[in-house]
């Protein structure tokens, strides 16, 4: 027997389940990518990189933060960071992945207890599995299920601290988290609010500062902030208050063992801010482009959400992911997502409208959308 025969039995058993995964290069027209506004190949973010080139930034960081990893580029990211959201202060890390799991793995404490919705990022379950506090997940967008977990814990004895866990505009799904419900909820159970604004931030708000803008400041809220998508850069921003910040930086592991993000991507991501305020145009575009989305693929069958992520359910795995060969065949870059990134029954095309699109893109896709599903 091979010492790989259970993997491969594994890995046999997924692809009969038509659940098996591959890379597959990039290429067709951009419906898959979260560079929503188009800044991952803009030029002002090139030029910020061969900006602080020309100043002497390295390309590596050369360490963790706490060794000799953190550069003047880093601090000055979460200085920037802090006063454009708001926030008492930001600590940048690697990716978002790392992010969620380092805040779910070490701010809550033994006898406190996470509610999180149902669908939150994979990030964060990773970071609850590893954690000390307990967890309980609750029906999506469910205001009043996350109440009624919090009191029936209560009830049964729990002591400790609440931690209330949210995406504020969801990933797969593309509707938007009742913050302001959820907001009044931690006040009124002296609860922490933790708030995934990865696929809102650069997108909604003033300046394109996200769902969760206006939250920032309060010491009741963590918000998480990804630069890999909308910003087009890589890493992650976590606003919070100083104490937050400070306890990650002494107690997060996946921080303190980490080599440090590249000092120019922190240079590229203070540029990508900087665009928000001086480029809204491209959040106009985008606001337009997801319209036009709407009117062509709504009949079609992809749920209309306001945003820029257009699901389309299609719930069988091997359908959808047939559908999304007919596209890419097509040229259409369109990927099907599958469980357990999304629950059973619910495999779909995930449409994903950027500003990389145009109307006429949108016009052909609707079209060829028709043959791929026939």
């Amino acid at each position: 027997m091979s010492i790989l025969s259970a993997h491969h039995a594994d890995l046999t058993a997924l692809s009969a389940r038509g659940r098996g995964r591959r890379l597959v290069a990039r290429a067709g027209i951009d419906l898959a990518s979260n560079d929503y506004l188009g800044l991952a190949s803009a030029p002002a973010l090139s030029a910020a990189v061969a900006d602080a080139l020309a100043r002497g930034v390295p390309i590596g960081s050369g360490g963790s933060r706490l060794l000799r990893g953190n550069h003047p580029e880093h601090e000055a990211l979460e200085a920037e960071a802090a006063a454009f959201f708001g926030s008492e202060s930001a600590l940048y890390l690697s990716s978002g992945y790392a992010a969620n799991a380092a805040l779910f793995a070490t701010l809550p404490q033994t006898g406190d207890l996470i509610v999180h919705d149902a669908l939150i990022h994979a990030s964060a379950h990773e970071g609850m599995r590893i954690g000390r506090a307990e967890r309980r997940s609750v029906d999506h967008n469910d205001v009043d299920a996350f109440a009624d977990a919090i009191v029936g814990w209560r009830a049964g004895g729990g002591t400790g601290r609440v931690w209330i866990a949210v995406e504020s505009l969801y990933s797969m799904d593309g509707d938007r988290a009742p913050l302001a419900d959820l907001a009044h909820l931690a006040v009124a159970h002296d609860a922490f609010l933790l708030i995934d604004e990865a696929h809102a931030t650069g997108v909604f708000g003033r300046d394109g500062r996200g769902l969760a803008d206006g939250f920032d400041g309060r010491d009741d809220v963590i918000v998480l902030r990804t630069c890999g998508k909308a910003l087009g850069c890589e890493g992650a921003l976590v606003c919070a208050p100083r104490i937050v910040r400070d306890f990650l930086v002494n107690r997060a592991r996946a921080f303190i063992f980490s080599t440090a993000p590249s000092p120019l991507m922190a240079a590229a991501v203070r540029a990508a801010l900087r665009l928000l305020v001086t480029e809204p145009a491209r959040r106009t575009r985008l606001a337009a482009l997801v319209a036009h989305a709407g009117l062509r693929l709504g009949p079609l069958g992809a749920t209309i959400t306001g945003s820029q992520i257009l699901p389309l359910i299609l719930g069988d795995d091997r359908h959808t992911m047939q559908v999304a060969d007919r596209l890419q065949a097509a040229g259409y870059d369109v990927r099907g997502i599958r469980p357990p990134t999304v629950p059973v029954g619910t495999a779909r095309l995930r449409l994903s409208i950027t500003h990389n699109l145009d109307h006429a893109a949108l016009d052909r896709l609707a079209g060829a959308m028709v043959q791929a599903l026939a």
